[in-house]
């Protein structure tokens, strides 16, 4: 047969058991870049950079009403480095609203607007007040004309009304500028804003006496402050 002998079945096998080998094995490393026996974990992408919060600013303004009275002032506060972020030069105004007065115990007609700022301050501040007269017909012009009210005192003789009369001329001498206080009668002393205190003959022992330089009479669109 020569040259162009035909293989024999033995030489014939081979290939064909290569063949059966190298097929399978194709398919697995053709197949194998897509399959995983575990889902493939991404590749972790760096956060992005949350915006900058604002945080607390450099200072801070409060407006705030001194000793009660309705005008405003204002007190810069510093805040320590760890408080305040350099990336902000904001400043944050925290307002203090002054808080009306009540109508308090004295009657108001009649009364001028200073007194009628003393009376419901009087008021707010000592609750155990429940009685307080303003306008009546006296010898002196002081209440005839709304510049005076009586601040009656409870147990007026007592050692706990004795101190409460104290603390009320206290208070109307600390707010006296606010008050426009003329002066205070209480238990035979007569006391000015100056410091001024004159013991004598001057009654009052069973209610504090306040008078005020007036301001002149309401005209409907006071506001009376804390």
């Amino acid at each position: 047969m020569g040259r162009h002998a035909l293989a024999s079945p033995r030489r014939r096998k081979l290939p064909a058991v290569a063949a059966g080998l190298i097929a399978p094995a194709a398919v697995f490393f053709a197949v194998g870049g897509d399959f995983h026996p575990y889902p493939a974990e991404e590749t972790a992408k760096p956060a992005a950079e949350p915006p900058a919060e604002q945080g607390p600013p450099c200072c801070m303004e409060i407006v705030a009403a001194p000793g009660g009275g309705s005008t405003a002032a204002i007190q810069t506060v510093g805040l320590s480095a760890a408080q305040a972020q350099p990336s902000t030069a904001s400043r944050w105004r925290v307002i203090n609203i002054p808080q009306l007065l009540p109508v308090g115990d004295a009657p108001e007609r009649g009364l001028q607007v200073k007194t009628i700022l003393a009376a419901r301050a009087v008021s707010a501040a000592f609750p155990e007040i429940q009685d307080i007269g303003g306008v009546r017909p006296d010898a002196l012009r002081w209440h005839p004309d709304g510049l005076a009210i009586d601040v009656m005192i409870p147990n007026a003789s007592s050692s706990g009304g004795i101190a409460l009369g104290n603390r009320i001329v206290a208070y109307a001498l600390k707010n006296a500028e606010r008050f426009a206080l003329q002066d205070a009668i209480w238990r035979g002393t007569y006391y000015t804003p100056d410091g001024g205190a004159k013991s004598g003959s001057y009654g009052h022992y069973d209610h504090v006496h306040l008078t005020t330089k007036g301001g002149g009479y309401p005209t409907g669109g006071e506001l009376y402050l804390r």
